[in-house]
């Protein structure tokens, strides 16, 4: 086995698959990523069982063959390598990877070991790249983290004909986006349940594509697999087990109080207050007529205290948040103002985009935020 190839498309190509590589395999051969050169083409392949991805580029190919070598080693040489030409080939029981006057030598694992990977399922329907990658980002910020509860680290995808809706909640907030997309099937009705992590660095990876095509096996399938190709690039994973919790009723439809605020003053006002506390102890904001005054820290602490201009509708209201929590809405919502919706004091709070102060709320995204209690 031997090919010749640009050094950015194989740092591009190694870092694609080693993302589904894991730190502590249940195997040895899977820490390593598999080379498969075929014709003037060379494969590559990576899997943790759970998540498997696959890359295919055109390279300078003098000889065929198949190899299995230590995927996160030959990852972190890939992108040291000098912009240049790197010839990978294989050396007997080695491969030697030579980029200019860099060589380097790897060991190879054991091919016989290696599991079959999944195929990808048909596909189900097609969206921009740089669209998904946004609207996974912003939900993708309000999935648990907790292993012990899996169902919440994932995000929810339900897909309705040609809308899909992506949800994810840690039982404090909850992000909720929709978002148009092409279903290669009509009357198109399914869902599924999806690593956060997993699909939010998958996504983030493919931004640079055109388009994406998403593929999910059917909800009556043994195999619950989701699948996503884009530009010789694909990968699968398999879906989360459980059911995510119904969380359209707590998205209120009666509201009391809105508040308009430029993000980018109020976000800055956010995290300088809360140098006094940490995500533990509740920021306390006061809307009233045109002013926001945050104020965290108590007694014999540490204190803060900032005011900011803003456009009320409705009654005056205080409540109080986690700072970080509210910072990640803020950040999500990616518009140059948020107005923020309320039905009380002790309920959740929902937060909207808009492009100008006057203009129309962006329904599309919804950030919701649990209020915490604090001493008055």
């Amino acid at each position: 086995m031997k090919f010749t190839v640009e050094q950015h498309v194989l740092a591009d190509a190694v870092n694609w698959v080693s993302r589904s590589l894991s730190n502590r395999p249940i195997m040895t051969a899977l820490l390593g990523i598999v080379i498969n050169v075929e014709n003037n083409e060379v494969f590559l392949s990576g899997s943790d069982l759970e998540t498997s991805s696959k890359v295919h580029f055109s390279a300078d190919v003098a000889q065929t063959g198949q190899v299995l070598v230590p995927g996160k080693l030959l990852a972190e040489i890939s992108r040291s390598l000098p912009n240049k030409s790197v010839t990978v080939q294989l050396d007997g029981s080695r491969v030697l990877v030579t980029s200019g006057t860099a060589k380097f030598t790897l060991p190879t694992l054991s091919l016989n070991d290696y599991p079959n990977l999944p195929e990808l399922p048909e596909t189900t329907g097609v969206i921009p790249s740089d669209v998904f990658a946004t609207a996974v980002a912003q939900v993708a910020i309000a999935a648990g983290r907790d292993d012990s509860l899996p169902t919440l680290t994932g995000i929810h995808v339900d897909i309705n004909q040609d809308t899909i809706t992506l949800a994810a909640t840690d039982r404090y907030r909850l992000a909720v986006r929709e978002v148009q997309w092409q279903a290669t099937q009509p009357n198109l009705e399914t869902s599924a349940l999806l690593r956060a992590r997993t699909l939010a660095e998958a996504t983030k990876s493919l931004t640079g594509t055109k388009s994406v095509s998403i593929s999910l096996t059917p909800q009556t399938s043994n195999d619950r697999l989701a699948g996503f190709i884009s530009d010789g690039k694909s990968m699968t994973s398999r879906m989360l087990d459980g059911t995510f919790p119904p969380y359209r009723h707590l998205l209120p439809q009666t509201i009391s109080t809105t508040v308009v605020v430029e993000v980018a003053p109020f976000l800055d006002s956010v995290r300088r207050v809360a140098l006094v506390t940490d995500k533990t102890v509740p920021l306390r904001l006061s809307f009233s007529d045109s002013t926001l005054e945050l104020e965290a820290g108590a007694g014999e602490d540490a204190q803060a205290t900032e005011a900011l201009e803003i456009s009320l509708t409705g009654e005056p209201i205080t409540i109080a948040f986690n700072p970080v929590f509210l910072a990640d809405g803020l950040q999500a919502v990616g518009t140059p103002f948020v107005q923020i919706s309320f039905t009380g004091s002790n309920k959740p709070a929902i937060l909207t985009g808009k492009t100008e102060r006057d203009g129309e709320a962006i329904e599309n995204y919804r950030y919701l935020l649990m209020p915490m209690r604090y001493a008055s």
